[in-house]
């Protein structure tokens, strides 16, 4: 049996043991996100990579270009859908994924609490942070000003069924939905008559 047969083989262990799964988020060394995501795809475990289009630098004969690239939205974060278990065998047993690190939980007293995001969050998050053109916006806490508004759900458009929360970037009343202490996305515009202030 091949080391690729054995890491195929845990994948097919993790399933079959039923443990519960869940929506780790993960910090990746020396940006690595699109490696690591083509390895997750390949052996069939759920992952997601935000991404968004960006103007990036290329050197083209001789000349340095300015080409529209899509890339991932945050340097060096993915999302990773399984179970503890199955995610630290792979970073034990398979070279590509060991850049994985787990981030831990700083809203709990012990400083070791591996941080995970239920599927509803992630779902929720996952509508909003799928999108790669100007309807959205990734935050750092730098552009995000004042106290944190009203929670809305928004009622129509493309973002119909999403919650987040009012907040003001860029000196505009914004939905903003947030995984805390690990990545905020922004929707550009939606009509305040499209908000249902949630109770």
């Amino acid at each position: 049996m091949t080391a690729n047969d054995d890491v195929l083989e845990l994948v097919r262990h993790a399933t079959v043991c039923g443990d519960p799964k869940f929506w780790f988020p993960m910090r990746v060394t020396y940006s690595r996100e699109m490696k690591v995501k083509g390895e997750l795809d390949r052996l069939g475990i759920t992952c997601f990579l935000p991404m968004t289009y960006r103007l990036v630098e290329r050197q083209h004969d001789g000349e340095v270009e300015m080409r529209r690239e899509l890339v991932p939205a945050i340097n060096n974060l993915i999302f990773v859908r399984s179970t503890q278990e199955q995610i630290s065998g792979l970073k034990r047993t398979n070279e590509v994924l060991e850049p994985l690190r787990y981030m831990m939980d700083r809203t709990v007293g012990s400083k070791h609490v591996i941080m995970t995001v239920a599927d509803r969050e992630m779902e929720n998050f996952m509508r909003v942070a799928s999108k790669t053109d100007d309807s959205v916006m990734f935050l750092d806490e730098s552009v995000i000003v004042g106290k944190e508004g009203a929670r809305v759900r928004i009622m129509g458009g493309p973002f119909e069924g999403v919650e987040g929360m009012l907040r003001r970037v860029k000196r505009c009343k914004r939905v903003v939905v947030e995984l805390e202490g690990v990545a905020s996305v922004a929707i550009a515009y939606v009509p305040a008559g499209m908000l249902m202030v949630k109770v």
